[in-house]
């Protein structure tokens, strides 16, 4: 079953961003960055764009499905 990646947190250190900075410009508490970037949580499409959007990214450059 494939697994979801997130570069998340390699963004937010590029940027010297906090989770807790992230986690208030896109709507969501600091644990769900938390749980986004250790694998435990799967964002919802809205949330991702969200997240895509702060980084100037594409969704698919920040979330990658891998293979386990």
């Amino acid at each position: 079953m494939p697994k979801l990646k997130t570069r998340i947190h390699e963004l937010r250190k590029e940027r010297n961003m906090q989770q807790a900075e992230l986690a208030k410009l896109v709507g969501v508490r600091r644990e769900t960055i938390g749980n986004l970037e250790n694998g435990k949580y799967n964002p919802s499409l809205k949330l991702a764009m969200d997240i895509a959007k702060v980084f100037d990214k594409t969704v698919e450059e920040i979330f990658i499905f891998e293979d386990e």
